[in-house]
């Protein structure tokens, strides 16, 4: 992401010091005129409370009934979207555009109608308006999307999102898990695809692909060869049209979507959520931030974040409720800066990676010792008002230094919601002071379909997920084997209530592990209560393993400490019950790794820098500092490195759709540089 922050980047001549000068004597008076604060400190003492069995939930909670909805007339992800039809008066609902164009505008009613007629379609064409109908969705976020989505809900049938990168045998997998005997598809390249499995006879159950986009005649001919339609999006709308059914809606007990996890080993699991689980979850959200955010029909929020996964799609459903609007980007995340700021959003979901590229930029723009004086000093002054809640764009210090930064997000920006994964507690504190917005941040699962935990307004700290969203309680069990004990307040986090999922579809196995008997999900990472009563992940159950010497190690923790490393981009930590330490794979920042490698007197490209034995000292060195900062044990710290000079990503396996660390893959990846790091210890 491009920022062009012209006031860092220009060198300064004596007039310019003396201006900034001036400015900075201006900003120390413009303190006297800050707004009051929104949410007293005080106020955010105790953010949850305890109940029976140990649970915790939203201290804002007036009883122990759990959110299920927030409005009468909207239970289900159907009424939901007729509510924000009747909210927004019909006003403009999807948005899309091509390049140097600007956005175009469905309205609710065409929104609604269309996705009628594309359900009386299937339904004309043989499926049932029931639970028993899964529909395959293949495509890259875009209007259809939400349409093919809506035209299941329309009728109770359920969605079925398909991955861009889960890979052949991935797609073979769900498609016959879940007895998927349509797929609607965006391009021609997805079709020929599953075309492809049709024709090795590893999909029978699929009979129906149907085309967002043209396509070739030729691809209808191969279809009819082995008995799979290849229909168009627009025929069978228009098909719908003229063979109307009535709407069939679901009930709020009735599954929504079964939402597939890539997993970082086996076969994907199909998450079984209802409209209850997708409902609540939003619900739950916006009662936490809703003393400074409520949601109208005028906010906009920017959809680029992958619609088969929930965190997506719970901020699209706190959109529809309140009749807003989304608009998506254009397929090409290095276009994302421009759809920004021609979609001004209101409302910004992101992933931390994103917030970390943001971070360097504005950083990176400091380039002089003053200019980064400048800077910590500006960003000192916004972080107090921050800590005393006052979250503002227009003071001198937006005006002199973030003003250009906001702007690159559109300038409109209110509210910025950022899950996923893990972010930094500096980087965050550092952006709710120069973005001059609301940043909050979500913890949770698929499983407990998006988030679980949520910041809550006026808490200016990091380093912790938050508060139960009043949906769901959540508890800490015991992890005897990581000596982590409930009675310490830590243990592995376990939610349940409205939104936690029904199980894995067809997999009760694996349903028995992440439900116990009670109906606690059990997530696998380890959570700490902290005397405000917020929730601190502190370490992972899942991918834990035992060194030689017994002792156990959670990579991921170390991972999560090693990766503030400025050289240090990714980093995979690998161990066995083989062997008595830990050794890593790091992919350097090549943006850092010249200058870091210059101040130690080597140059070289980055293949040859990453072999370079002075560099990798110098990065393990950084490492074991960070570690020992951290507090990591001298097990937990790796004793030696290989550096690689390409990216884990999805497209080469490493990454899984979600960004995480495909474990055994990476492990296998690099099966001859790990060995060869143990054998020459």
């Amino acid at each position: 992401m491009e920022f062009l922050w012209e006031f860092l980047f220009t060198p300064l001549s004596t007039s310019g010091l003396v201006f900034l000068f001036s400015l900075a004597a201006i900003a120390l008076l413009h303190l006297n005129t800050r707004p009051k604060p929104l949410r007293p400190p005080s106020d955010l003492n105790r953010q949850s409370i305890g109940i029976a069995g140990g649970a915790r939930k939203a201290a804002l909670m007036n009883d122990d009934n759990l959110m299920s909805y927030l409005h009468e007339d909207a239970k289900t992800l159907y009424e939901v979207f007729q509510r924000g039809l009747r909210v927004s008066g019909n006003g403009s609902c999807l948005g899309y555009r091509k390049k140097g164009q600007p956005y175009q505008w469905l309205k609710y009613k065409q929104v609604s109608d269309r996705a009628e007629y594309l359900g009386s379609g299937l339904i004309h064409r043989g499926l049932k308006p029931s639970q028993e109908s899964f529909i395959g969705i293949f495509a890259q976020n875009r209007p259809e999307w939400i349409i093919s989505e809506l035209a299941c809900y329309a009728y109770s049938m359920v969605a079925v999102p398909l991955y861009d990168t889960l890979g052949p045998e991935a797609l073979v997998f769900i498609i016959n898990r879940a007895k998927i005997s349509t797929v609607l598809c965006d391009k021609q390249d997805k079709a020929e695809t599953l075309l492809a499995n049709s024709e090795k006879n590893l999909t029978p159950v699929l009979k129906t692909i149907i085309l967002m986009d043209p396509f070739d005649a030729a691809l209808t001919e191969r279809g009819s060869k082995i008995e799979v339609d290849v229909l168009s999006l627009k025929d069978v709308e228009a098909l719908g049209k003229n063979n109307h059914q009535k709407p069939v809606p679901p009930k709020p007990e009735d599954l929504s979507i079964i939402c597939f996890t890539s997993g970082t080993t086996g076969d994907p699991k199909g998450a079984m959520l209802t409209h209850e689980n997708v409902v609540s979850d939003a619900a739950g959200v916006v009662k936490v931030f809703e003393s400074v955010f409520i949601p109208v029909p005028s906010d906009v929020s920017i959809s680029f974040l992958p619609l088969a996964h929930m965190f997506e799609r719970v901020v699209q459903t706190v959109l529809y409720g309140a009749g807003g609007r989304v608009g998506f980007f254009q397929g090409n995340i290095a276009l994302l800066p421009d759809d920004m700021k021609a979609l001004q959003p209101t409302v910004f979901p992101v992933v931390p990676r994103l917030l970390n590229r943001i971070y360097d930029k504005i950083q990176s723009g400091a380039k002089t010792p003053f200019k980064k004086s400048l800077l910590n000093f500006a960003i000192e002054r916004k972080h107090a008002e921050v800590k005393q809640g006052i979250i503002r764009n227009d003071s001198i210090w937006d005006k002199l230094i973030f003003q250009k930064v906001q702007a690159s997000l559109g300038g409109r920006v209110r509210v910025i919601v950022t899950g996923a994964a893990p972010i930094s507690p500096s980087v965050l504190s550092f952006l709710r002071a120069s973005l001059g917005c609301q940043i909050f941040e979500a913890y949770g699962q698929t499983e407990c379909t998006a988030a679980c935990s949520f910041s809550m307004p006026g808490d200016w700290t990091a380093g912790h997920v938050g508060i139960p969203i009043p949906c769901n309680t959540v508890k800490l069990v015991d992890v005897e084997e990581m000596n982590y004990f409930a009675s310490n307040g830590e243990g592995e986090v376990c939610v349940k209530g409205k939104n936690v999922f029904r199980g894995y579809l067809n997999d009760p196995e694996r349903t028995a592990e992440a439900l116990d008997k009670d109906g606690w999900l059990h997530t696998g990472d380890i959570g700490k209560w902290l005397p405000s009563g917020v929730l601190k992940i502190i370490d992972r159950k899942k991918n834990i393993f035992k060194l030689a010497q017994g002792e156990y190690i959670a990579p991921e923790k170390i991972e999560n400490v090693y990766i503030r490393s400025a050289p240090v981009a990714q980093i995979f930590v690998h161990g066995d019950s083989l062997q008595s330490c830990l050794v890593g794979i790091v992919v350097p920042d090549p943006e850092v790794l010249l200058g870091f490698a210059k101040k130690l007197g080597v140059k070289g490209s980055i293949a040859e820098l990453c072999k370079n034995q002075d560099v990798k000292k110098a990065i393990i060195s950084d490492l074991v500092k960070l570690g020992c900062e951290a507090g990591l044990k001298s097990f937990e710290q790796v004793k030696d490195l290989y550096l690689h000079p390409e990216m884990f990503t999805i497209e080469n396996g490493l990454l899984t759709p979600t960004l995480k660390a495909k474990r055994a893959d990476l492990t296998k990846y690099f099966k001859v540089q790990i060995d060869s790091l143990y054998v020459n210890m």
